[in-house]
């Protein structure tokens, strides 16, 4: 998090002149450019590493943001006052763009070195931390002392003498979120969409190089002379009742990070899950940041003003302005039409979005952002030293912000739910005011009965936008909640339509459910590996979603060991409970583990090998699952398969481009070049989504010896599970061919290979969500289809029966 600082002016040093104020500006704005595009790119490589459940983002969020905190308090303490603000400040940034090569090119061997000796639960945690600790600290330790030593600076930068001069603080600091801000939008629309981790690295480096080239030449010809401080060196006494505001904006901080993922939380079932929605949320909320900072630094240089009496006000304020957002989140935004299925462009629905974001979360924001400057302006002293002003309220303001994010994302949210947190909002909000005015009165005990009321009246989510998120205006029919939950990593529901279908909903979006194309597509993906397969002892099932898919291979006889990895804890359990018939009990099967963790971090880690690895995630638009759909992944997979196994892999032709399934397509065949293709269509024949089958040797496939394996009596179960979904016997099942990888080389020519150093899938797929071509993504796959004659091997009649099948299914030959 960026945060706004500024502090009435209190020594006095010979001034540069007015003219550089803006190039200091610009400084401003670079610093913050690039430490956004590092925080984007750093939580991206490490996620790679330790995983994305909310365990291992809590860990990473907590680190980023305890360097920047040690960094302010340590500064001010190692370097001294005397020492030119601006030298120092170039030597940060330049060990900063140092550090960012560093992560970048050492991530390797980062995750090597972890890879070896990683474990489960504390000790998992605790190598998670040290990783993390190891490739942030340094960097952001380095970011956070800038601030406090370029503010020796501009404590003596100020035009005059005057208290109004303070307004100074909040054009700077406004530009450092300024930058913040470009930051962001720059990593999240442009480098990353465009380019790779390594190109927006070296962006930020370069701006780093910049900014401190500059810093440098400015030194030769800004004058400076350093505080005139005791002789032992420390600085004089606080101003009275300092603790107060230091627990104050601690408490502002917590309200800030903690608000800032609940309504993330909220908006993203909203918007849509998409990397581009997280950038919008984080540009406006420092938008309103920055604002904020620019108000409370101008509010803070009016002569007679009392600072503290307005860092209160803030406090009570936000008040309204939680409520507020908690108002519209719940009962207003998420009815709007916004642009679902819309025609008119991928731009004008990210400005729909940047409208519902900025009317929800700009005033608490803006209030935020105007709480520091004031929190500065009631500790100020005369002949302090501005560094340790500066370093000591932002330290207390981050470490808030470190509590309010691990304890509103691993606590509140998965005990109380997001309503619950908003209150708990509220009322820390009052707390923080009540910790500022030493003797509230009678209008602070009215004020706290309004608190009271406003604080009940937050209303809950509706459970419609857990279920269909962007899509609830437009959800038509009698649907029913069976079960909602909002969990530590995603928020789910289970409901029921027109009391006969039941719907999984994970994240705003139907993930599974009981509808015929549904069931096909889950009992596809495990019945057709596991009998392809001669012998299938162990399986891995990544995302357990309905547990339809891992209850395939509950029926098949030869399968000894089950292992489900889902992130999700409330899932399993849920699943049991609301389709245990058309999973097979898998849930509660003795045969089976449930693993709860990120699935490329559990494959990444475990020493298990297996015969087959399906994997049915969430879709790639949502921010976080392409790492699922990487060359590094499947090689991972690859890896952990046993002579013979194979691997299959969901991809939906629906809420999908062109674009994107041929790079979901191509990736797969860059690991799996013997690849092949298989269709799950609609009830009216034409494309649904399909599933990727892959091995290490040629597929080869006995028509004969699968019907008898299905015709013998240990096989029973089995073909009455493919039964119920339509296939009939092993024809019916293998008729789903399509294509293989040989025969869509001319398709795939020009498609972007996800790797985990660009992630291009999640920027592709974030721009086709609107789109509905699966039939025409799928007819173009098969008119470059052939008959495998090398693949499929069995008696005359059964191959006809396998073409005739074929041919049912729209496959030209």
């Amino acid at each position: 998090m960026i945060a706004i600082r500024a502090v009435t002016p209190t020594l006095s040093f010979p001034r540069p002149a007015q003219k550089v104020l803006p190039l200091l500006l610009i400084l401003f704005v670079g610093s913050g450019c690039s430490a956004l595009i590092y925080e984007v790119v750093w939580l991206q490589l490490l996620q790679l590493v330790i995983g994305s459940s909310a365990a291992s983002l809590a860990v990473l969020l907590a680190t980023f943001m305890g360097g920047m905190c040690l960094g302010s308090l340590l500064l001010p303490r190692f370097i001294t006052a005397r020492e030119h603000p601006l030298r120092v400040y170039a030597l940060l940034e330049l060990g900063t763009a140092l550090f960012g090569f560093l992560v970048l090119f050492g991530m390797p061997f980062v995750q090597s070195t972890y890879t070896q000796g990683v474990g489960h639960w504390i000790p998992g945690l605790l190598l998670r931390s040290i990783a993390c600790a190891v490739c942030l600290l340094p960097p952001t330790v380095m970011m956070g002392a800038t601030l406090p030593a370029i503010s020796r600076l501009i404590d003596i930068s100020l035009i005059e003498e005057t208290p109004q001069s303070a307004a100074w603080w909040g054009f700077f600091y406004g530009g450092n979120i300024a930058g913040g801000v470009f930051g962001c939008l720059l990593a999240g629309f442009y480098l990353l969409r465009l380019f790779d981790l390594a190109t927006a690295s070296y962006v930020a480096a370069a701006i780093n190089i910049v900014v401190a080239a500059v810093s440098l030449l400015m030194a030769r010809v800004v004058a400076y002379r350093g505080p005139e401080l005791p002789a032992d060196g420390t600085t004089r006494a606080r101003a009275t009742g300092s603790a107060r505001v230091f627990i104050a904006i601690a408490l502002s901080g917590l309200c800030a990070l903690g608000a800032e993922v609940v309504w993330t939380r909220i908006l993203s079932l909203m918007l849509g899950a998409t990397v581009y929605t997280f950038s919008i949320i984080l540009g406006v909320f420092l938008t309103g940041l920055g604002l904020g900072s620019s108000a409370g630094a101008a509010l803070s240089g009016i002569p007679g003003a009392r600072p503290r009496l307005w860092l209160g006000v803030c406090q009570l304020l936000q008040v309204l302005a939680i409520a507020w957002a908690a108002m519209l989140l719940s009962d207003v935004l998420p009815y709007w039409a916004g642009n679902v299925d819309s025609r008119a462009g991928v731009w004008i629905g990210f400005a729909h979005d940047i409208a519902r974001c900025a009317l929800a979360l700009l005033p608490s924001a803006f209030l935020w952002g105007a709480s520091f400057p004031l929190a500065l302006g009631s500790v100020a002293a005369l002949e302090r030293d501005p560094g340790h002003l500066v370093g000591e309220v932002y330290a207390a303001n981050t470490a808030g912000a470190i509590a309010g994010s691990l304890l509103f994302s691993l606590v509140f949210i998965p005990q109380v739910g997001t309503q619950r947190s908003e209150q708990l909002l509220i009322a820390f909000s009052v707390l923080a005011a009540l910790v500022v005015w030493q003797k509230p009165g009678m209008k602070l005990a009215t004020a706290l009965a309004v608190a009271a009321l406003l604080a009940l009246s937050v209303p809950a989510l509706p459970w419609k936008l857990i279920g269909f998120g962007r899509r609830l205006p437009t959800t038509t029919g009698n649907w029913t909640p069976l079960y909602v939950g909002e969990g530590m990593n995603s928020s789910i529901a289970y409901s029921k339509w027109e009391n006969k279908t039941t719907y999984f909903h994970v994240s705003g979006k139907v993930e599974a459910s009981a509808e015929p194309q549904d069931m096909r597509l889950q009992r596809l993906l495990g019945h057709l590996p596991a009998l392809l397969h001669t012998n299938p002892r162990s399986v891995l099932v990544v995302g357990c979603g309905a547990g339809v898919t891992a209850g395939a291979f509950v029926v098949h006889p030869e399968v000894e060991h089950i292992t489900i990895c889902e992130i999700e804890p409330l899932i399993p359990p849920a699943s049991a409970r609301y389709f245990g018939a058309e999973n097979h009990g898998v849930v509660r099967d003795p045969r089976t583990r449930i693993v709860y963790d990120d699935a490329r971090h559990f494959i990444l880690t475990t020493r298990d090998k297996f015969d087959i690895i399906t994997s049915d995630p969430i879709h790639p638009w949502v921010k976080g699952i392409a790492p699922l759909y990487s060359t590094e992944y499947f090689e991972l997979c690859k890896q952990h398969l046993n002579p013979g196994g194979f691997v299959t892999q969901w991809v939906p032709l629906y809420e999908s481009s062109v674009e994107t399934v041929q790079s979901e397509v191509a990736t797969f065949f860059e690991v799996f070049p013997n690849g092949t293709v298989w269709g799950n269509l609609n009830t009216d024949g034409s494309g649904y989504d399909v599933v990727l089958v892959g091995q290490v040797e040629p597929l080869k496939i006995d028509l004969d010896g699968m019907e008898k394996r299905l015709a013998s009596p240990a096989y029973q179960s089995v073909a009455r599970s493919m039964k119920g979904v339509g296939y009939n016997s092993a024809a019916d099942l293998l008729a789903t061919y399509a294509v293989r990888a040989s025969d869509l080389r001319g398709w795939l020519r020009n498609a972007q290979i996800n790797r985990d150093r660009n992630l291009r899938l999640q920027y592709l797929a974030g721009f086709g969500l609107n789109q509905y071509l699966a039939p025409l993504i799928y007819d173009q796959m098969l008119t470059r289809s052939k008959f495998p004659e090398d693949i499929f091997e069995g008696s005359p009649e059964r191959l006809d029966a396998l073409k005739l099948g074929m041919a049912r299914l729209r496959i030209p030959y």
